[in-house]
């Protein structure tokens, strides 16, 4: 195992592997095809599916035979190209952690292009609710959870953010804007030059570190239609974990307040404003401090530190889905418009950079409080 990748638990067994393949333009019949053979007791002609539409990485099926869904299968296909950033055996295990610390769903089965896993009871939300103070702080109760799950030998490695930046670039740089026209005429993207962007990397590369953030394990991809609030139980839990990892904790908080500008119409005027960042971050290190046993009290030092380096890591959250849209725009057989999002990320990458570093005082780049 690499320094980055997640642990197996301990006691896992992997989960069953089936040779079936699922086409990602008609999913129906591979779908049935699994079905009966995770759920052989169930009569096809009576199987009721419904297709997720929020995505935009994957197809999402939903299989079942009660109209209560009281027990469904999901079937996930994995996008076209995707493996050229997803690392499929590490989401695997992120579901197996996650599944033992009680974040996430059972995972039923991986197979050829995806894999099928439990339903969680509850509705996505959307941005306008992650935004009201009784659900941001399950958010953020929930994210602390994730970030208080420890490595098994006590050692955090380091995080792989510029590692996978660089991998992005080098993607974007050779097969998408590189010489071949019509490879990349589908991009046609609006983005500062390949040099620029190296440029800023490099810059980014030596910045953010210095910022003390600490490394704990990530969601990575908090979006709004991935957190999932059971209204009846009065909790949240997250989904989708295909970048789950060892990360700074700062990014994972700032892709999240990004994605409060919504997905496929991107205001970044409805970002939460700093009164709102700071009373999330407060009863987040509130949580995270209690489920890591740290019975010191949070104090307004520590949540204004928490919020400098929150809101510089917001400028690698936009590189990272700059690029990764930017080879979605390229490969990616679902219709969004992929070119577009990723201007806009690089705009806001440019429009904040000296808002968010003219915050990092040198008494808050502390050294890692892990």
């Amino acid at each position: 195992m690499s320094g980055t990748e997640l642990p197996l638990p301990e006691g896992s067994v992997a989960p069953q592997c089936l040779s079936i393949s699922v086409d990602e333009d008609d999913v129906l019949p591979g779908a049935l095809k699994l079905i009966q053979a995770l759920r052989p007791e169930w009569d096809l002609q009576r199987v009721q599916t419904k297709m997720f539409t929020e995505g935009i990485s994957n197809k999402l099926l939903a299989c079942y035979l009660d109209a209560a869904m009281e027990d469904v299968v999901l079937v996930r296909v994995y996008g076209h190209m995707t493996e050229l950033f997803v690392d499929r055996n590490n989401e695997v295990r992120s579901f197996q952690l996650l599944r033992q610390h009680g974040c996430a769903p059972a995972l039923y089965c991986t197979f050829q292009n995806g894999l099928c896993y439990e339903f969680m009871q509850g509705r996505a939300l959307g941005p306008e609710e992650v935004r009201e103070p009784r659900i941001f702080r399950l958010i953020a109760e929930e994210l602390a959870k994730y970030h208080s799950i420890t490595v098994p030998n006590g050692s955090y490695p380091k995080s792989n953010l510029c590692h996978k930046l660089r991998q992005l670039y080098a993607i974007v740089k050779m097969d998408i804007m590189g010489d071949d026209r019509a490879a990349n005429s589908r991009v046609q993207a609006d983005v500062p030059e390949m040099e620029v962007l190296d440029q800023e990397l490099t810059w980014m590369e030596s910045y953010l570190p210095t910022l003390g953030s600490p490394i704990v394990l990530c969601h990575n991809d908090l979006l709004c239609k991935n957190v999932i609030y059971n209204e009846t139980k009065g909790y949240v839990r997250f989904i989708d974990y295909e970048y789950a990892g060892y990360n700074y904790q700062a990014f994972d908080i700032a892709n999240h307040f990004n994605e409060f500008a919504g997905v496929n119409e991107m205001d970044y005027r409805l970002l939460p404003s700093r009164e709102t960042q700071l009373q999330w971050l407060k009863h987040y290190l509130k949580a995270y401090k209690k489920l890591r046993n740290d019975t010191s009290g949070v104090t307004e030092k520590e949540v204004e530190e928490l919020y400098i380096q929150v809101n510089n890591f917001s400028l690698a959250t936009h590189f990272f889905w700059g690029f990764w849209a930017l080879i979605q725009a390229r490969y990616s057989t679902i219709a969004f418009n992929f070119p577009r999002y990723a201007e806009l990320r690089f705009k806001q990458y440019f429009k904040v950079k000296p808002e968010v570093t003219s915050l990092a005082i040198s008494e808050c780049r502390s050294t890692s409080h892990q």
